[in-house]
């Protein structure tokens, strides 16, 4: 441009005119395209917007005839308008028609038009249409010229996603921001939620995008990114943090960001092209991210999480908001959608109008999921970049089963979807009218069905399900739930409800298990660990805090005075462990005798069997406990080194595999010899299939979802234990190390007509 710098100040003010004016959209985008082009001195100004069917429709225009808007248009990566759009990277060029991607449009008339000018209309990073200037003369357009029109495609970018210009479209058309889009991740959780969208961490609606003051402006970002630097600065000196390990590579990666110059000039120049503070964040932030999108190094695009932790900081910081999740009124069928969240997270929200959980990373076996399964939300993982396809509001669907999510659907599909929830329920109600039936095998062999809990609000599904008892009762998520500690009262009321609530069946508790991804937001002296799976959490805690873990076991003892109290401790590792919390119980249960407490009429005691080092300590621990439960969640990712967070190992190793059918079996084997009662209540137990092979093991003691009972016991009916153990042993004693378990597993249940699908 050959002005001065007001110049791109005067064309936004005048932007600004344009959009308050009370005018139709047709004419507003009209006299949009004339301001740029009398501002930029160019002959042609045109906007292409980016309609559902991925056709670039040319919706205003000065310069090129009038009849062409509406009627003329590209497919994406058709021409150079449509390259634009493909790449979202803008072209600058001194002869258009010399470009191999130009595309001849004679109704357009540009033929005449040599300098080419074209950008991306971009908004979190998502191409919605291209902004284009042209002149007769052959030249090349500054850098200053560039940015103005990067930076007026932000406001156009603005009218696109508050829907004004989709009435403009040819009819029968929409925006592509509005496009119905289905995307394929993996289930972590049974069933169909039907919804509209909540962000996690809602994205900040810059509204206010054209300073009126460009040096306020400068002065507001650069005391925003001096705060941010000394942030960053402060919690890398963090004597909690650790000097090495993944949580300090993140923020050695927000440093490096908060401090490159590159990045903090290209706001430095938005601001001084007339953009307030934060409108110059967003739209570099949206330039950097549509650039990283399209790299194939993958270490570039996971640093984009990263970017854009840090770039969203500075809006909020700028903006005067909090930092992390914004808590608000649901929608009554809300669908969460967040890159990641905690096991805690989830409970800040009203469960009842929480439909379904869509996460960009995740784990079946990662706590989120976990409680997403224990509260009924059908939960979907690994959907990368969902959270910036998604806008509050939108509708959505999830499919818990078959790893979808239909974001925007299309009537007939959420006709369709909407038929599935009813068949569902059908389907539960026929799992219900089996719940007095005894769960025996065709061959009559008995398997205790068993739920996992960690809520009151869970306790209904006991009678519903037709369960035997409560084989886990999760004792943290009380803890999680809370502002605080709870106190021994509030702890005793709980598990007192617990057990007169069970009408007399049997309900084992598991002390406290927290640490690794459950660390208490209240709780002191919890460091960030290189490696919290295997850090300091659940027994060790316990053991290290035996003040914590008294509490909790005084007041289990007083909640089931003339009870029965079943109690089993996590993660235990060597068998001393279990023998000092014996000894820390027997302290306890001296204590309140002598102070005129009733104790329980009976207490046993028992462990989880989820560190392989047990396994080599069997009959040690046999002879000491009163039952055990195989944790298989937490033995499956020790046993395989298989991070149980870590997407990439989701579906790297199976559990069906020999290898670790093997090691359940010694488990169940030692067991049996020793006379001590054994359950899984890990997420095998849950699944039809997988519960087939371990009945075929031998277990007889399952704990699951109360949503998985109905399908487990439509499965045993049907099973011929013997049957199925001369099928297997076999296979997994002497089997080829190629042999795929699950596979003949599959084909024996589908020969014996047994249902093994959720």
């Amino acid at each position: 441009m050959r002005g001065t710098l007001g110049a791109p100040r005067l064309l936004l003010r005048r932007l600004r005119e344009v959009m308050a004016e009370p005018i139709a959209a047709q004419d507003r985008l009209d006299k949009i395209v004339e301001q740029i082009a009398s501002n930029m001195v160019a002959e042609v100004c045109s906007v292409y917007v980016l309609r559902a069917d991925n056709v670039l429709e040319l919706t205003a225009t000065i310069g090129l005839k009038r009849e062409a808007v509406h009627q003329t248009s590209l497919k994406v990566g058709e021409g150079l308008v449509g390259l634009i759009a493909a790449d979202a990277r803008c072209l600058n060029l001194p002869n258009a028609q010399s470009h191999p991607a130009f595309a001849y449009k004679p109704e357009t008339g540009e033929e005449i038009f040599n300098a080419f000018l074209g950008v991306p209309i971009l908004r979190a990073g998502r191409t919605l249409g291209v902004l284009v200037v042209q002149n007769k003369a052959h030249r090349t357009y500054q850098e200053e010229e560039v940015e103005v029109l990067q930076t007026t495609a932000m406001i156009i970018a603005e009218m696109i996603a508050a829907g004004g210009l989709e009435p403009l479209l040819e009819p029968g058309s929409s925006l592509d921001l509005k496009r119905p889009m289905q995307m394929q991740g993996i289930g972590f959780g049974e069933g169909v939620g039907l919804g509209h969208v909540v962000l996690h961490e809602p994205r900040v609606v810059v509204s206010d995008l054209i300073a009126d003051d460009a040096r306020r402006e400068l002065n507001r970002l650069e005391a925003a990114i001096e705060k941010l630097r000394i942030s960053v600065d402060d919690l890398l000196q963090r004597s909690d943090v650790e000097p090495v390990g993944e949580h300090r590579d993140v923020l050695e990666a927000y440093r490096m960001f908060a401090y490159d110059r590159g990045w903090v000039r290209k706001m430095e120049e938005a601001v001084k092209n007339g953009l307030t503070a934060e409108a110059a964040v967003e739209k570099v932030q949206s330039d950097t991210r549509a650039r990283m999108l399209r790299q194939t190094d993958p270490y570039l695009r996971e640093r984009l999480h990263d970017f854009d932790a840090l770039a969203n900081r500075l809006i909020r910081e700028l903006m005067g908001r909090p930092h992390g999740p914004v808590s608000g009124v649901l929608p009554k069928d809300a669908v969460i959608v967040a890159r990641n969240m905690g096991a805690a997270d989830l409970f800040d929200y009203d469960r009842d109008r929480i439909k379904g959980l869509v996460l960009e990373e995740g784990a079946a076996t990662s706590h989120i999921s976990i409680v997403a399964r224990s509260m009924g939300v059908p939960i979907v993982g690994q959907i990368p970049g969902v959270v910036s396809l998604v806008e509050t509001g939108d509708a959505i669907v999830v499919d818990g089963e078959l790893g979808t999510v239909h974001l925007r659907p299309a009537p007939d599909v959420e006709s369709a979807f909407a038929e599935k929830v009813r068949f569902r329920a059908r389907r539960q109600a026929q799992y219900r009218r089996l719940k007095s039936r005894p769960s025996i095998t065709k061959d009559g062999q008995h398997v205790q069905l068993l739920l996992n809990s960690g809520l009151f609000l869970d306790l209904p599904h006991l009678e519903d399900s037709g369960a035997s008892g409560i084989g886990l009762f999760r004792t943290e998520l009380q803890f999680m739930v809370a502002s605080s500690f709870p106190r021994i009262g509030e702890q005793e009321g709980l598990y007192r409800k617990v057990l007169e609530s069970s009408g007399g069946k049997p309900v084992t508790f598991r002390s406290l298990d927290i640490g690794g991804d459950k660390v208490l937001p209240y709780a002191q002296n919890f460091e960030e660990e290189e490696n919290p799976a295997m850090g300091w959490r659940a027994i060790r805690i316990g053991l290290d805090r035996p003040g914590l873990l008294r509490i909790q076991v005084r007041a289990l003892l007083k909640a089931a005075a003339g009870r029965e109290l079943r109690l089993m401790f996590p993660m235990i590792t060597e068998v001393s462990e279990f023998e000092k919390a014996q000894a820390l119980v027997e302290r306890e249960k001296h204590f309140l005798k002598r102070v005129g407490y009733e104790l329980p009429e009976t207490i046993k005691l028992g462990v989880m069997i989820e560190v392989p080092s047990l396994l080599f300590q069997l009959d040690e621990l046999f002879a000491r406990v009163h039952f055990a439960s195989v944790g298989s969640n937490d033995l499956f990712q020790f046993a395989m080194a298989a991070d149980r967070g870590n997407n990439r190992m989701t579906t790297r190793y199976d559990a069906m595999s020999r290898p670790f059918l093997r090691m359940l079996k010694l488990i169940q084997d030692k067991a049996a010899e020793h006379h001590v009662p054994l359950t899984l209540c890990g997420e095998l137990s849950g699944k039809p299939l997988e519960a087939m092979a371990l009945i075929g093991l031998g277990y007889r003691s399952l704990s699951m979802a109360s949503s998985s009972v109905g399908p487990v016991k439509t499965m045993l009916l049907e099973l011929d234990v013997a049957k199925l153990r001369a099928r297997l042993l076999p296979r997994l004693e002497a089997g080829r190390p190629t042999d795929d378990i699950r596979a003949m597993l599959r084909a024996f249940a589908e020969e014996q007509g047994i249902p093994v699908q959720p």
